[in-house]
């Protein structure tokens, strides 16, 4: 029996740092909106665990799709095992959810294939553990998120096409969290205030100014798309760039006129996780 499930990507619409704990980690408040594009895995029943993850580069054992799947195992006492296929599309590092997303697909993907009954909020727990992302793709909504990512309220959002820019730079959180310069004290907003107050230029991604300085790739990315499709911006800590579309078409206009050294994507946004609809089928 193979399991075949997506794992898809996710933008940050904002991203407020609204202050430091004391254990170093940030608190934040952030709109994650899901994409219908992403990674896939196919889990394969098998003896052992084997994870086969083409141009990923790497040890599979520092693989977040490896980590979940032993992670699950020791939390239940599972002794199965599997064979695990990913195919990825989206970038490391690039601000889009791609390793906590494929975490999330495993969580609930093995849950399914061995008959585990976890609740997801047993899952989003594990998930925790993984990364303060997996828990949104583990409960599968677009939600708006405070703590360090991991307190989520589900919200939905309208339907929007998005155009997703790689410029090809891995960003590592921890420079950005780290750097002196990343503003702290952005003043805490409400669900309500966010969704139906704040306007797309009201609400901003702290994390860019640090990035652009850090990383002009990143900079070069937001003035060619600010320039090509209006209003853009960085998701998560980078160091993918997106904007609003007014159709896939426009998307597709624009990959055609990328520069060479540049990747990008057209997605629609949605509600409920193609991961989740999946595995209502």
């Amino acid at each position: 029996m193979t399991l075949s499930l997506p794992a898809p990507a996710k933008l940050n619409l904002f991203l407020h740092i609204t202050g430091r704990r004391a254990d170093g980690y940030h608190e934040l408040q952030t709109l994650f909106q899901l994409l219908d594009h992403g990674d896939s895995l196919h889990f394969t029943a098998a003896d052992e665990l084997r994870l086969d993850s083409p141009g990923v580069p790497g040890r599979a054992e520092d693989n977040l799709v490896w980590r979940a799947a032993r992670l699950l195992q020791q939390h239940t006492g599972c002794r199965r095992g599997v064979h695990i296929r990913l195919e990825k599309r989206l970038p490391a590092g690039g601000g889009v959810g791609g390793g906590s997303s494929d975490a999330a697909t495993t969580l609930l993907g093995l849950n399914r294939l061995w008959s585990l009954g976890l609740s997801l909020d047993e899952l989003a727990g594990l998930g925790l553990s993984l990364g303060a992302d997996v828990p949104v793709f583990v409960r599968g909504r677009s939600a708006f998120a405070e703590g360090v990512g991991e307190r989520l309220h589900s919200v939905e959002l309208p339907l929007q096409w998005y155009f997703v820019l790689d410029p090809g730079v891995h960003v590592a959180t921890g420079k950005i969290f780290s750097d002196q310069q990343l503003t702290r004290n952005t003043p805490i907003s409400t669900v309500a205030a966010v969704l139906e107050e704040a306007t797309w230029k009201a609400l901003r991604n702290d994390c860019e100014p640090v990035a652009r300085r850090l990383f002009p790739a990143i900079d070069a990315a937001l003035k060619w798309l600010g320039t090509h499709a209006g209003e853009s911006r960085m998701t998560g800590t980078g160091s993918c760039i997106f904007a609003a579309l007014p159709s896939r078409q426009h998307g597709e206009k624009l990959l055609a006129q990328l520069p060479p050294d540049w990747k990008g994507f057209v997605a629609r946004s949605c509600n409920l996780s193609p991961l989740h609809e999946a595995l209502a089928g």
